[in-house]
């Protein structure tokens, strides 16, 4: 047992010895109520009135004792002091950096506290650039631009001297009714790894903490239902959901939020075998694990494997969460209390408070020469929208936009008369997901302006240089209307050039909207009446495009074959309106690509494209769960043509070595033309169950007019590795396919390969990326 007095040489201090020893040091001195007050958080200043926090939270929210109580044993973290209500930046930075103050001279070693905010689509604090969707992040199948996104957004929390983001979301989608479908990446887990690991190495670029999201399984919840039991295998867990978790950890996350959900009954928040042995012993995680908001709480209030708070408080520090957020219920008292009763192990105590302090050590908090003034303050000014977010909000969502279907209507012709209708036309909160800073928080204070300025589709139609002679009509609103205006929205597109019906859903939380968290669908329908109104505008006869401004794919197939034109923008951010404006004119060919199916008819049973053979149509079934718009879809305004496709080496693939795919392309357009080219896995024969194909990658090729490139994939095997029926993943010899092409379905050349040598065994250390290589040229 280590002594718990404050003598000897500060050693905790000496920023010239290793960390290791400085946190030794420090943590010795520690009485027990210090260590414990390092592994909570305070949430200052939240609402605690129902409306404001999510069901099951408002009556945790508030703080138990005042400010000077909380703070006397020191404090671990400081929740959300610009992302809970509308604050100026500089007056929030000048009241946090005196909070920190105050923190560090309560307690007797004056250690400040680590400060966390959301940050899944740009800094969630008013005025701070709305970035696009997560769902448009993959869409683009750029992962350096979200890199660079990454890196500005981390940019903007150190200016106010946030240490850690609560994102991104590395949950792969499984059921589309899921109402947080809007914060993940899609349905694929290399393409959620790979994207999502930009996201984290741009934002630990900047010194910020990353910290992924939910640790794990959380959205396979049964029904799609927010927060319901999770009934996924072992296999699913290992071969589907833990991919994406590991390439992020590889790329340098350093904190883990677990999951709210249980799996088979353990709820994530107490299971040692995931938070300890899985992600500690396995994988070597050596950051912070910190908890969802109110899961400790959880443990008892909703899943009952606890009967107080103490026991929620031991449950969840021996399964391996080091710190409770959002605020303090379980891990205060409770705890300390267990402890010296003996149902809790100190050592349990100072195995999380080592990670803590190791990762204040890191952030410079522990150092005597740390100042609370962040750049901001220091400055005297801050701007959290520069030029150079914006116009990286920009292309990314120009980047996003998905062409589904056209018959030639887009790109509208210059000076074309159109009538720009439905719900999402003339609304900036058509833009924006649920964990943007307007719809999370600013929707509670509509006293209070936006802070950036996000222009609607409408006035970005208005505005473009093609001169379009633009009416505007609501026809509903995105849940219930009247056939009054129904009826007025008809008569404005038959009396149009071309009819812009804009659809699609309001974001919000629990109930208070048609996508985000707790939002979930009982079908894929398109929500209230907005598919009446699209029936009532095709009866016009006059062309309608459709544009979709979505948090999920919505079942579409008794219209599709109708309309003129579909385009799919997933809360595109503050310069959405501008960039689908870009698209629909022209301006800008459409590039994106879909990082999840769109479903056909009979949607009340989603399925993800990553279905073995029996999950897909058969004639053992009535139910054909085909796609109406496949995985890695999209259509542009002119195409690339493709040149040979071949394998770089021989037929032969080493199961320990690697294949090179090669693909030719050449742009012989006028135009500049993009490609997404996608190279799938085809397992002829395994010893398990596998899915028919899977992404093993896909590169983005943007090509000028008369230019050409020549895309190399190097392949390791590891790429081919799943989870046997030992439980064990394994890279097994035989046939396999490589599907090449330009969607899941879109397959231009199947190249056969034999996995030859000795069947091996592959853990963490597997190689999760392909090397490629793009080589430009211009046409010979």
């Amino acid at each position: 047992m280590v002594t718990n007095v404050d003598n000897g040489p500060a050693l905790w201090r000496d920023t010239g010895a290793r960390s290791e020893d400085r946190v030794a040091d420090l943590l010795g001195r520690m009485t027990l109520e210090e260590k414990v007050a390092q592994l909570y958080g305070v949430w200052v200043g939240i609402d605690a009135t129902e409306g404001e926090v999510a069901p099951h939270q408002h009556e945790m929210a508030a703080a138990p004792v005042a400010w000077e109580e909380l703070i006397r044993s020191g404090l671990g973290q400081l929740t959300r002091p610009f992302g809970t209500a509308p604050v100026d930046p500089l007056v929030g930075a000048k009241g946090l950096a005196e909070s920190q103050r105050q923190i560090m001279a309560a307690g007797r070693f004056g250690i400040p506290a680590l400060v966390h905010e959301e940050c899944l689509t740009g800094l969630a604090a008013w005025t701070a650039t709305v970035f696009p969707s997560p769902l448009c992040w993959a869409a683009s199948f750029d992962p350096e631009l979200v890199q660079r996104m990454g890196a500005l957004i981390g940019e903007n929390m150190r200016s106010l001297g946030v240490h850690q983001g609560l994102a991104p979301v590395f949950d792969v989608a499984r059921d589309l009714r899921w109402g947080r479908v809007e914060e993940t990446m899609g349905e694929d887990p290399h393409l959620v790894g790979t994207i999502g690991s930009a996201y984290v190495r741009g934002l630990e670029s900047t010194g910020v903490v990353a910290t992924l999201k939910h640790f794990v399984g959380y959205s396979a919840s049964r029904a799609g239902r927010n927060l319901a039991p999770v009934s996924a295998g072992p296999r699913e867990i290992a071969d589907v959901f833990l991919p994406p978790f590991e390439m992020a950890l590889k790329a340098g996350a350093r904190s883990v939020m677990n999951s709210y959900t249980d799996i088979d009954g353990v709820p994530s928040a107490g299971d040692p075998a995931l938070l300890t042995s899985l992600l500690r012993e396995t994988y070597g995680f050596t950051g912070t694990v910190v908890a969802d908001y109110f899961s400790i709480a959880f443990l008892q209030a909703l899943h009952g494997v606890a009967g107080s708070p103490a026991e929620a408080a031991a449950l969840a520090l021996e399964a391996g969460i080091d710190v409770e957020l959002p605020t303090v219920a379980c891990y205060g008292q409770p705890l300390v209390e267990a402890v010296r009763g003996g149902a809790v192990d100190e050592a349990l105590v100072d195995r999380a408070l080592r990670r803590v302090l190791l990762q204040k050590c890191e952030l410079g908090l522990l150092d005597a020469d740390w100042s609370p003034d962040s750049p901001a303050v220091l400055d005297g000014a801050v701007s959290l929208d520069s030029a150079e977010s914006r116009a990286v909000a920009g292309d990314l969502a120009r980047r996003s936009v998905v062409l589904l279907a056209n018959d030639g209507t887009l790109p509208l012709r210059p000076g074309a008369k159109l009538a720009v209708v439905g719900p999402r036309a003339d609304t900036a909160q058509a833009m924006l997901g649920c964990y943007s800073f307007p719809m999370h928080v600013g929707v509670h204070h509509p006293e209070v302006p936006v802070g950036v300025d996000i222009p609607t589709l409408a006035e970005a139609m208005k505005a473009a240089p093609e001169a379009y002679d633009v009416v505007v009509a609501e026809g509903c609103p995105v849940v219930g209307g009247d056939d009054e205006a129904i009826a007025a929205a008809a008569r404005a597109a038959a009396d149009a050039d071309v009819c812009v019906a804009v659809l699609g859903d309001q974001a919000g939380l629990f109930g208070n909207g048609t996508s985000g968290e707790g939002c979930d669908a009982v079908d894929l329908r398109l929500p209230g009446r907005q598919e009446e109104l699209l029936e009532a505008l095709l009866a016009t006869g006059t062309p309608v495009v459709l544009v979709l401004l979505v948090g999920r794919p919505y079942e579409l197939s008794r219209q599709v074959d109708r309309l003129a034109a579909v385009v799919c923008g997933f809360f595109p951010g503050e310069e959405g309106g501008p960039a689908v404006a870009d698209v629909l004119s022209g301006r800008v060919g459409p590039s994106g690509r879909l990082p999840v199916s769109f479903p056909r008819a009979g949607s009340s049973q989603p399925g993800t494209y990553l279905a073995a053979a029996l999950g897909r149509q058969t004639d053992v079934s009535s139910v054909d769960p085909t796609p109406l718009f496949p995985f890695g879809h999209g259509l542009g305004y002119a195409s690339a043509t493709w040149g040979e496709v071949r394998l770089g080496t021989g037929a032969e693939w080493d199961t320990a070595g690697t294949t090179e795919v090669e693909v030719e392309l050449r742009n012989d357009t006028d135009r500049e033309v993009t490609e997404v080219v996608q190279v799938y896995l085809h397992d002829v024969a395994a010893e398990v169950v596998r899915p028919v194909q899977a992404l093993m990658a896909a590169q983005r090729v943007d090509l000028a007019a008369g230019c050409a490139a020549t895309v190399r994939f190097r392949l390791h095997a590891d790429l081919t590795s799943f989870t046997g029926r030992a439980g064990t993943r394994i890279v097994e010899p035989g046939e396999v396919e490589l599907r090449v092409g330009a969607s899941s379905t879109d397959v231009r050349q199947v190249l056969r390969c034999t996995l030859t040598g000795s069947r091996r065994t592959v853990g963490f250390e597997r190689q999760l990326h392909p090397d490629t290589v793009v080589e430009h040229g211009r046409e010979g």
